[in-house]
């Protein structure tokens, strides 16, 4: 006697989420050591992470320090920026 298992597929709901950017730029104000903690703190970066953008940032003018939703970032953007280092969310 042979056994027949019936499988039902189910549709499956695609969910696209834009991926914004969280950029931060240079100033002539902030220390690296304040850029460096505050992305620490903020968004979750190592010590060498940090670093490493906070260089990008001065030498380049600006660095995408973040990638994720507006939702995500949001927060981020805004406890940067109460830090007074300019940044913003683009996509």
């Amino acid at each position: 006697m042979t056994q027949v298992k019936e499988l039902t597929l189910l549709d499956e709901e695609v969910v696209t989420v834009e991926e914004h950017k969280l950029i931060v730029f240079n100033d002539d104000v902030n220390t690296f050591d304040h850029v460096i903690q505050t992305l620490i703190e903020v968004c979750g970066h190592t010590p060498e992470q940090a670093e490493q953008c906070t260089l990008i940032i001065h030498y380049k003018g600006k660095c995408v320090v973040k990638d994720g939703s507006f939702e995500e970032l949001k927060p981020m953007r805004d406890a940067i920026c109460d830090r007074g280092i300019s940044a913003e969310i683009a996509c």
